[in-house]
């Protein structure tokens, strides 16, 4: 079989959809968070640390019914022991939602290797590592800067900017795109791919099916055109890669693009939007930071910490009692790194947000085989975006608080964030 024959059809043809489980969908307010709680609901995307912080102290494995059942771990210990345990939980599904895939989709999944369990995970990951180490990420440094300095170009006669639409949010797509090969005019397809993967969890089945098939077509033209006209990309490296001797599945390699394309661009934008909210409502930090921008580097990591905008699913592999609690197998259990870079118990004054913390061992970027592979990348762009920033623009704040919108779901950042700059 040659490269072309993989993709030469739809992967998807043929195959019949995946049996799996599907749960009725339950919205509307949370009567009681340690026995009820969404992470879809409104409360939560405004201001969830109040909620993890209480059921922190009272109820630290809180449970709901919603979602077909599932569990939220809050204390830093609970969440690194399953972040860790490979043979209890299992990764076929990271996102919660209302369908649970078949347990034969493990160990692969269907974005790999986020998606996968020992021991595929560990091969599918280690495909991925050249393109994500420091040397490699350095290489995109100086474009990252540029175009971070053309945003801000945009900006000129502008008193009020949307920091999250008109910036942090272009600077990941651009990035993304740039090492898949993508055109970089496709960005708010990007963003429509972003907010039908990880908000619209709670939309109806055939809906959420057809939204999902509207990226993997996306990915799938993009395939094909690299496979007419190969080039030096990520996309065509995947397209070329080996695995025990074989090329890749053509779902692992669409897979794969799905993954870099959905938590790259989400996460980091929702890292630097952030961060510049919480410099435009707190004048002091936003001042030392253009005094002291060798200080910026540390202030990150507090800004990751504080603001860590990833929480991870789990599903449970058997009927177990767990830490006091009695979890089914088939289980969500949702890892809030969020709530867990909030404990008292692993972090001094976990509530305040400390520019010049020394020891931050924060978990920001995941704990166990799934930490995040693109770190050193997410790190760069964010570095990046805050030194243009406030070089660029080293007075603002946030023109309506009122006005700032956080999304819901599995990455919290802000989507609306008007800011007075000048």
């Amino acid at each position: 079989m040659t490269v072309d024959d993989r993709f030469v059809r739809d992967f998807r043809e043929g195959q019949e959809e995946p049996l799996g489980t599907r749960s009725e969908i339950i919205t509307g307010p949370v009567s009681e968070w340690a026995t009820d709680f969404s992470h879809l609901e409104p409360e939560w995307a405004a201001d969830p640390y109040p909620i993890q912080d209480d059921l922190r102290g009272r109820c630290p494995i809180a449970h709901t019914e919603r979602f077909g059942g599932g569990w939220l771990p809050t204390r830093y210990e609970d969440v690194a022991a399953i972040a860790y345990d490979t043979e209890h939980f299992s990764s076929r599904a990271i996102i919660m939602s209302n369908y649970r895939p078949p347990r034969d989709i493990a160990p692969v999944g269907a974005v790999p290797p986020i998606s996968s369990d020992p021991p595929f995970h560990h091969d599918a990951r280690k495909l991925l590592l050249p393109a994500f180490t420091k040397k490699e990420v350095a290489k995109r440094e100086d474009a990252a800067r540029a175009f971070c300095h053309s945003l801000i170009d945009g900006f000129e006669g502008a008193e009020i900017v949307d920091a999250a639409r008109d910036y942090a949010q272009h600077i990941p797509m651009r990035v993304i795109a740039d090492m898949l090969g993508f055109p970089p005019e496709d960005g708010p397809r990007f963003r429509e791919f972003v907010d039908h993967a990880l908000e619209g969890v709670n939309l109806p089945p055939e809906q959420r099916v057809a939204n999902m098939g509207e990226l993997f077509d996306y990915l799938l033209e993009q395939i094909r055109d690299h496979v007419a006209a190969p080039r030096d990309d990520l996309t065509t490296y995947l397209i070329d890669a080996e695995l025990y001797g074989r090329k890749l599945d053509p779902s692992h390699v669409a897979g794969t693009m799905a993954l870099l394309l959905i938590a790259g661009i989400d996460t980091t934008w929702s890292a630097i939007g952030a961060s510049l909210w919480h410099l435009a409502k707190t004048p002091a930090d936003r001042e030392r930071l253009v005094a002291e921008p060798g200080l910026l580097p540390t202030a990150m990591e507090e800004f990751l910490r504080a603001y860590a905008p990833v929480t991870m699913a789990r599903l449970v592999k058997e009927d177990m009692h767990w830490r006091g609690v009695d979890m089914k197998a088939d289980d969500w259990v949702l890892l809030s790194f969020p709530a867990a870079n909030r404990d008292p118990a692993q972090f001094d004054r976990p509530g305040e947000v400390v520019i010049d913390r020394e020891i931050n061992r924060h978990a920001a970027f995941g704990l166990g085989i799934h930490r995040c592979v693109g770190s050193h990348l997410a790190r760069m762009e964010l570095r990046v975006a805050l030194e243009v920033w406030l070089e660029r623009v080293p007075v603002f704040g946030l023109a309506d608080p009122s006005t700032v919108a956080w999304a819901p779901g599995q990455v919290r950042g802000p989507r609306t964030l008007p800011l007075r700059i000048g």
